[in-house]
Parts: C-alpha cells; sequence; structure tokens
C-alpha cells in the first residue's frame, strides 16, 4: 500500500501556488484526457496569451477566475508511482486568512511558495507561524519565478538567508528550498537545465520521497463522542482512538468523573474484536455502569487532567475585535464549553517577532493569551497530545468560528474556578459579570473579571457598570445546589441548597438574574419544578427568571 501524503500550498498572493500544483498534475500525465482539452481551451481566452495557465486546474469558483486570485481551500487527490497525495490549495491574500488555516489543520507538510523578486513578505511570515501554530514539522519553500530573475544563484541565495532566518526564529523542524518556475515547469517534476548551479532535488521527488513520521503520542486515549443505547440491553460509547491500543479486559480511566473500568467489548462498525488502536471508530462497552457523556475521555497509560484554565496561542479569524471577557464557545476534543479569554498576554508582530502588548486583537492577529472554561475541562498541550490540546473558538450568536489555537500549559486546578467556597461547599457565580451593547459591533458582550474567591464574612461588590444588587438577598447557584446568603453586603452563610429555607428576602440565580418569587408558597412551587423535564428549558427561564431587575446592558464603543 502506497503512503499518503498530505500537504498544503501557501504565501503571499500571485506566488504562484495554483499554478505549482496545477503544473505538477499536467506534468505527471495525471489528468483525464477531457480535463486536459478543457484546460487548453479555457487558457485560450485567459491571461496568458494562449499559453496554458495552469492555474484553472484548482481556481473553481468564478470569482477566483476573474481575479485571478485563490479565494477557497481546493482540495485534490493525485497519486504517482510511489505516493498517494492530498493537496489543499489555500488563499494567499489577507482577506482569506481563515480558509488558509483550514487546509493547514489537515497537513502533514507545507510548500510556502515565494516571489523570487519580491523575496519574504509579511503574508509569508504570517503563513509559516499558522503552519507551525497546526502542527506541522515540514516544510518546503519553494522560491518561484525565478525565470522573472534570469534563473539568478545570487538572488535564490539572498532568499534563502531569509528563510533560515525565519526557521530559526519560528523554530521550524525540517526546511528544504527549491528554486523553481511554476509557469515554465523548472524542477517542478525533473530537474531543470536553467539552474546547473542547483544540486538538490526537483519538488516532486522530493515530496514522493520526504519522511513525514511523527513522534508517537504517549498513551492509549480516546474523546467520547457519541453514547450509543440502541436497547436497554447495550449502552456503548462511540468515539475515535487518537494513540495507543485497547484490548479486552483492560482497565482504563474516565475523565472529567475520576472512574475506572475494565473494557467488556470493542465493536468495529458491525464487528466484535478484540483490541482497537490508532485512528479506529469504536464502540465500547464497559463492565459497570460509570458516568459518561459527549466530551469525556477514555485514557490508559498517561497522566490527564482537567483544567479550567489553559494558556495558548490564538490566531483571531474573526472580523470584530477579541476583547477581555468576551464569552466564546469553545470546542475542543469532543466538548464544546463557554469560555472566556480573560487575558491577551501579547499579540506577534508577524514580520519581526516582537511581542506588543495589546489590550484587543484585530483580525489575522496571532497572539499568546490566557482562556478561563465554564467548568473544568479534559485538556493537555499541544506538544504532548494533539487532540486534547487543540481547539476553536466560536461565536455565541453567529456560530462562526472566531479563532484557533493550541494549549500551551494548564495554568490552574479546577479548584480556581469557584466563585463562593465554604470548605467542600463551592459553587460558581457569574454576578460580577458585566453586559455591554457594542455599539460598532451591533453585540451584546459579556465581560469578566478574573475570578475572586469569596468565604463566609467577605464582603461582595453590590454594585458595578451594569449591575446593582440590593444589600440583603440571597443567591441560588442552581448549576452546583449551593445558597449564598447576603446581609448588609456580607456573605454570612455558604450552604447546600438542601439546607436551604426561603429568607422573604430578593433571590438572584447565580448570574445575578432575579428569580420570581414572593412568597413561601411560590418558592416551594420553583423548588418542585427544579426535579422535573421543564426544568432550564426556555419556557422554564422566561417563568422564574428576570434579566432587567438588578441588572442593565450598558452601551460602550
Amino acid at each position: 500500500m502506497k503512503s499518503l501524503l498530505k500537504f498544503i500550498t501557501c504565501g503571499s498572493v500571485d506566488d504562484g501556488k495554483s499554478t505549482l500544483i496545477g503544473h505538477i498534475l499536467y506534468d505527471s500525465k495525471l489528468l483525464y484526457a477531457d480535463q486536459k482539452k478543457a484546460l487548453e481551451l479555457e487558457s485560450k481566452v485567459g491571461s496568458r496569451g494562449g499559453e496554458i495557465d495552469y492555474s484553472l486546474l484548482l481556481d473553481g469558483l468564478m470569482a477566483e477566475r476573474e481575479q485571478g486570485i485563490t479565494i477557497d481551500v481546493a482540495y485534490r487527490y493525485f497519486t504517482t508511482n510511489h505516493r498517494s497525495f492530498i493537496v489543499a490549495d489555500t488563499p494567499g491574500h489577507e482577506e482569506y486568512t481563515r480558509n488558509m488555516a483550514v487546509g493547514a489543520s489537515f497537513a502533514d507538510l507545507a510548500i510556502i511558495l515565494v516571489d523570487a523578486k519580491q523575496g519574504v513578505l509579511v503574508q509569508t511570515r504570517r503563513h509559516a507561524r499558522i503552519c507551525k501554530l497546526m502542527g506541522i514539522e515540514h516544510f518546503i519553500f519553494a522560491i518561484n519565478k525565478m525565470d522573472l530573475v534570469g534563473y539568478d544563484e545570487e538572488r535564490f541565495n539572498e532568499i534563502k538567508a531569509e528563510v533560515l532566518a525565519l526557521q530559526a526564529e519560528l523554530q521550524l523542524h525540517q526546511v528544504e528550498l527549491i528554486p523553481v518556475s511554476a509557469t515554465e515547469g523548472d524542477n517542478i517534476t525533473t530537474l531543470s537545465t536553467n539552474m546547473p548551479w542547483y544540486v538538490g532535488p526537483a519538488l516532486l521527488p522530493y515530496l514522493e520521497s520526504v519522511d513525514i513520521e511523527t513522534k508517537e503520542e504517549v498513551g492509549f486515549y480516546m474523546p467520547i463522542q457519541r453514547v450509543s443505547r440502541p436497547n436497554h440491553t447495550f449502552r456503548g460509547f462511540q468515539g475515535e482512538v487518537q494513540s495507543g491500543t485497547i484490548h479486552v479486559g483492560e482497565e482504563i480511566k474516565i475523565l472529567p468523573s475520576g472512574e475506572t473500568a475494565k473494557i467488556k467489548s470493542i465493536i468495529i462498525g458491525f464487528e466484535t474484536v478484540e483490541s482497537a488502536t490508532k485512528n479506529q471508530p469504536v464502540s465500547i462497552q464497559l463492565d459497570r455502569e460509570v458516568d459518561v457523556s459527549r466530551g469525556c475521555v477514555f485514557y490508559k497509560g498517561i497522566d490527564l487532567n482537567v483544567s479550567a484554565k489553559v494558556d495558548i496561542n490564538l490566531l483571531w479569524m474573526d472580523d470584530s475585535e477579541l476583547r477581555e471577557g468576551t464569552e466564546y464557545w469553545a470546542s475542543i476534543g469532543t466538548k464544546i464549553v463557554s469560555a472566556v479569554v480573560t487575558k491577551i498576554r501579547y499579540k506577534i508582530d508577524v514580520n519581526n517577532g516582537e511581542r506588543l502588548q495589546a489590550d484587543e486583537l484585530h483580525k489575522n492577529e496571532i497572539a499568546h493569551v490566557v482562556l478561563k472554561f465554564q467548568e473544568p475541562v479534559v485538556v493537555d498541550t499541544f506538544e504532548n497530545h494533539k487532540s486534547l490540546g487543540e481547539l476553536i473558538l466560536i461565536d455565541r450568536v453567529t456560530h462562526m468560528t472566531s479563532a484557533c489555537g493550541t494549549i500551551l500549559a494548564r495554568l490552574d486546578d479546577h479548584q480556581e474556578l469557584y466563585t463562593f467556597v465554604n470548605g467542600a461547599v463551592k459553587a460558581r457565580g457569574d454576578i460580577f459579570e458585566e453586559f455591554f451593547y457594542d455599539i460598532e459591533g451591533f453585540n451584546v458582550n459579556k465581560e469578566h473579571n478574573d475570578i475572586q474567591v469569596y468565604k463566609v464574612g467577605d464582603r461582595i461588590p453590590i454594585q458595578g457598570e451594569s449591575y446593582s444588587y440590593p444589600v440583603d438577598f440571597d443567591i441560588l447557584v442552581l448549576r452546583d445546589k449551593v445558597a449564598v446568603k447576603v446581609r448588609d453586603s456580607t456573605i454570612i452563610a455558604i450552604e447546600s441548597l438542601r439546607e436551604y429555607t426561603y429568607q422573604k428576602l430578593p433571590l438572584l440565580n447565580g448570574r445575578g438574574f432575579s428569580i420570581n418569587i414572593q412568597n413561601s408558597a411560590v418558592y416551594d412551587i420553583f423548588k418542585q419544578s427544579l426535579d422535573t423535564d421543564e426544568a432550564f428549558t426556555v419556557q422554564w427561564y422566561n417563568t422564574w427568571l428576570n434579566f432587567g431587575t438588578y441588572r442593565r446592558i450598558v452601551f460602550k464603543k
């Protein structure tokens, strides 16, 4: 069986990415006769005066052809006598950096094209950083358009020095430099006689022979994607094995519950097997009932844990700015959880690598930030376990992907997540969130201060920009089943909700919304509703909670 190489082409606008891949397909005779004929006909009315325009093989959108630029990611599969390939031709324009990042996320190797006339540009540097961010370790810098600089060796060496400096700055693992002409075919599939001074391989032979073996991840782990319950006798946990091997009868650990269980059976497709290994989708039955849902992780032979706060490298891809305190959905492994960027440590000048202080991020900027999850999540560093170390941020309103990132480190244990603590009784509380209406972005944003832990006897801030609470009230943190009593702005009790009795004082939930209760009888009805199927539905929230009693939305630019 031929090995598979997944690679991307990237670089600045008009560096010749589509042309290069098109030339590989054409010269390698990897086109059907009708494809070849169509290309030759389309090229007659193209921009090359009747000469074949190889970029037309990949730039399939009408807008791409009209503008002469790549907009969307174009995937092509092809095979030679030595290897199979999947290539993603990605956009060079800064406006479509999001699309380029999508292409980079799947690749083992990146071909970064550099225009021989212009050298290494800002977008070249940005794409190299994104590829590094996505975990790509193998790079080819194809110095293109050598025909336009007279196949000059000195010019190639000048650009080579820039690339090697970039390699040292970004600590790129493996780098190969190849001078080419994508239009004329020099050093694409065979070595060119126009550059006798070049002693390395041509591009395609190098792709056919490069060793892309990466470091094997330690241990077995599998994020749970789905719980399968086809009938009352079967309960299987489905997912894809990310690393290692698992056998029937072996004991595994489960996070975040911390439970252990033994493998009762393993099913792949419709077949029961004795073991499963990396990249296999499986259904696993356990020998006992455990608390497992989507986002949990099975593991063995490694040290995994949960965390509520992580350090990440982030590529911001949204049109709107990222500001500290704004809430997003974070997708990591198979888990989706609410998360907040609490701190922008610094952003990176893609031109020189300088670390710059920043309070906000704009589209296509790369930064080092602190991300806090609403609840503890199973995570690891990207270097150790990629599937648990990479994530995306999703806009809660538009559901568009706003950012992608990789985890550098866990910053805390899950204890820091709690706002109210009294011994073993702990509760999350978001009553100090601020709600602002962005008059430029037309969005309502929540801003969080760093979580502060309050104990019995502590005074709390009852006045903020967007909230004003009474001096005497009770907080019912329903998700943690904890009641917090506040008198004269001071916490006098933090207790289990089971022990709490209604005090005929204003009631707030953990986010500072008023609970619509006026007397003990209504409270009893409310308490009973918590144990019904109607609890926490839209209708339930509309019945029992009111945002505007103690909170308001403040206009902010």
